[in-house]
């Protein structure tokens, strides 16, 4: 749309932090692109940018005017979403923020679920920890999140919940696979992997251990979910994840056991999106589609009948 160009150009100007470097990734001059900028200042009637001795920022008034833009583009999309809808098309797209724990498995399924139906509608999918996913929604660069234990939650509208409890995870033949009654002092005593700082579930470790008198002294520290399962094929060590993250079948000789909540308090997973913001059909159908599968995930499996 040439009337957002000039808005397209501030934004990349605003994230490069440079004209420069934001004349070359849009091909036009920085001569050029520095007198768009200059006319819409003109016209608006102030400057939406800091000058400074090594490229530029934002300044209050730029906010203003790129979270407009942003908020402009998003509806524009929900529009020609709707249209795409009304002529049977069904496109879209769907960026989406996500815990680690969300890629191997349960996002995979439903995006393959939705696009079943909806092959006309693309996707993005980004990994972020739990700080990270409120600015991913704040500057718009995804339309939705699901998250565990978020940090903040000042700008989040919680659309679903679910508890996660976290689990250890060990190979089939590590001592405590089959030890009845499994408690996190057991996980502690025994070398330990444990995600990154940044990440929900080692929140919820360290504030445990700290409840409890006890150290994490992990033998590996990451940032990488992936790791972990497959680390602990390797050496006797124990792992944590949470249950989304393991809903493959328990082969290639792993063990998860779900530690008690009166050792480790049950996180909560969130899927959510931006206060205030209308998604486009695309997204907001796709957001009813993670809720009931959430809200399934959360149910009591059925118990088996008797067989008398």
């Amino acid at each position: 749309m040439r009337h957002l160009y000039t808005f397209q150009l501030i934004d990349a100007v605003a994230r490069a932090g440079s004209i420069r470097k934001a004349a070359e990734d849009a091909n036009i001059t920085a001569s050029a692109l520095n007198r768009r900028i200059a006319r819409f200042e003109a016209e608006f009637g102030a400057p939406v940018f800091e000058r400074l001795t090594r490229g530029v920022r934002l300044n209050p008034a730029g906010e203003l005017v790129l979270q407009h833009f942003r908020t402009q583009k998003s509806d524009l999309q929900r529009v020609q979403s709707l249209v795409s809808d009304l002529s049977g098309m069904r496109r879209g797209h769907v960026t989406l923020a996500c815990s680690q724990a969300l890629v191997p498995y349960f996002m995979p399924n439903q995006i393959a679920r939705y696009r079943r139906d909806y092959p006309g509608v693309t996707f993005a999918i980004k990994v972020r920890d739990r700080s990270q996913v409120e600015r991913e929604l704040a500057s718009f660069s995804s339309d939705l999140a699901l998250v565990f234990e978020p940090e903040h939650l000042v700008d989040f509208d919680v659309m679903h919940s679910i508890p996660q409890p976290v689990c250890a995870v060990f190979a089939a033949d590590h001592p405590l696979a089959s030890k009845p009654d499994l408690r996190l002092r057991d996980c502690l005593e025994h070398p330990h992997i444990l995600p990154a700082t940044e990440y929900g579930v080692r929140n919820l470790l360290d504030r445990a251990a700290k409840a409890q008198g006890r150290a994490v002294t992990p033998v590996l520290d990451t940032e990488s979910f992936e790791l972990i399962r497959h680390y602990v094929r390797h050496e006797q060590v124990v792992g944590f994840q949470i249950p989304i993250g393991l809903q493959a079948a328990p082969d290639n000789g792993l063990v998860f056991r779900e530690l008690p909540a009166r050792d480790v308090p049950i996180g909560h997973l969130l899927l959510g999106q931006l206060k205030g913001r209308v998604l486009p059909v695309a997204t907001a159908r796709f957001a009813m589609q993670l809720s009931v599968a959430l809200e399934e995930l959360a149910q009591p499996p059925e118990p088996h009948p008797r067989s008398d």
